[in-house]
């Protein structure tokens, strides 16, 4: 009795269960829910557009993702350490991009002197709040750019939460002021590990360590010690340790050696500012900053073109390559791949070139473009 109870019980919900359904398909989804090439829910982001051209370059990217129906809402917050005025509380973006877990954003100023004399700036408050520790900047030659160099194609991974951007300075005595450097064997051990994981999920076969363990012999020591440790777990990835400054001379003269560097935090700033110059500058390479729970994408070469405010002549390639690295984040690869086609197409006629790649054109000029070559 009781097993025919149990298959009468268990017809009875697939009869509903086919009921609902049939339901379902009879019913018309709202227009604006599809997804005209993948049909997944939409997204929420947090979008930060930052300072100088930030904004310009940020309303780029929603008018080409409005243009190829991206399903992606942005939650936006206007922080500004420069515009305290007008900012955003911190903790109130912090939120936002935990609740999101992704966010886009733009270049935040830093200025020289603190009003407040606070010596931690907006963006190391927001990277420590979010334990933002990787910093990865991915610098490729790109199609119809002219460069000294070509087919560059190497990874900057950069320790980000500690360093030199510590912000623990003090003056001990009138005239003299010093500066700590915090090296941890916890968090170099971590992006250590991040940079070997990273090169394995991407079939590169190398690792630099760039160091200056010759003079710093215990803070770089022992950064420098933490990755030779994590490279004996991967023995199917290459290692080798370079000091800084001879990889700035390389980088210029023979950058194809490299392919992904592991850094502490003002190494992998300076590293991260050549890199994009060998391949046609600020406005064309992206970045990421990793946490293990949140992913804020923003351009690789912090520069906020605070000249060029207003003036409609900033090159948006970078935020839409950091737009497209967030689909590919998301899973959205189709939507991901039409927007760099779209890109790599408008670089290759050659057509449409903002200042910095030598042209005349406008960023809105760069942005339509890029937008007629969606399909």
């Amino acid at each position: 009795m009781a097993l025919v109870s149990r298959i009468c019980a268990r017809t009875l919900l697939q009869a509903s269960a086919s009921s609902t359904a049939r339901s379902l398909h009879t019913t018309p989804a709202p227009q604006q829910q599809q997804a005209p090439i993948e049909g997944a829910k939409r997204t929420t982001c947090t979008l930060i557009p930052g300072d100088g051209v930030g904004p310009e370059i940020v309303y780029s990217l929603q008018e080409v993702f409005k243009a190829a129906d991206v399903p992606v809402d942005f939650e936006t917050y206007f922080l500004s350490e420069v515009n305290p005025i007008l900012s955003a509380k911190l903790e109130d973006v912090t939120s936002s991009i935990m609740k999101n877990k992704v966010c886009i954003k733009g270049i935040l100023a830093t200025p020289d002197y603190s009003v407040e004399g606070e010596l931690q700036t907006l963006n190391m408050k927001l990277r420590n709040e979010l334990d933002l520790y990787a910093n990865v900047v991915h610098v490729r030659s790109l199609p119809g750019v002219k460069t000294r160099h070509k087919n560059i194609d190497c990874v900057i991974i950069r320790e980000q939460t500690e360093g030199e951007y510590s912000a623990l300075e003090h003056e001990s005595v009138p005239g003299i002021v010093e500066c700590l450097k915090i090296i941890t064997a916890k968090k170099s051990m971590r992006i250590a590990k991040f940079a070997f994981d990273y090169a394995t999920k991407n079939n590169r076969k190398k690792v630099t360590a760039v160091h200056k363990a010759n003079i710093m012999k215990l803070g770089d020591g022992l950064f420098l010690k933490c990755v030779e440790e994590m490279s004996k777990l991967y023995p199917r990835i290459h290692f080798e340790k370079m000091i800084v400054d001879n990889t700035t001379m390389q980088l210029v003269s023979n950058p194809n050696q490299f392919d992904v560097m592991v850094t502490p935090n003002l190494y992998g700033n300076i590293i991260d500012n050549i890199a994009s110059g060998l391949v046609g500058g600020a406005g064309v390479v992206a970045g990421a900053s990793y946490s293990a729970e949140t992913v804020v994408f923003e351009p690789g070469a912090r520069h906020t073109f605070a000249q060029a405010v207003g003036k409609n002549v900033a090159n948006p390639t970078a935020m839409l390559l950091c737009g497209a690295k967030l689909l590919r984040h998301i899973n959205l690869h189709s939507y991901s791949d039409v927007i760099v086609n779209a890109i790599t197409k408008v670089l290759e006629q050659g057509k449409v070139r903002t200042k910095d790649l030598g042209g005349q054109s406008t960023t809105q000029d760069f942005t339509k473009a890029v937008i007629y070559n969606l399909h």
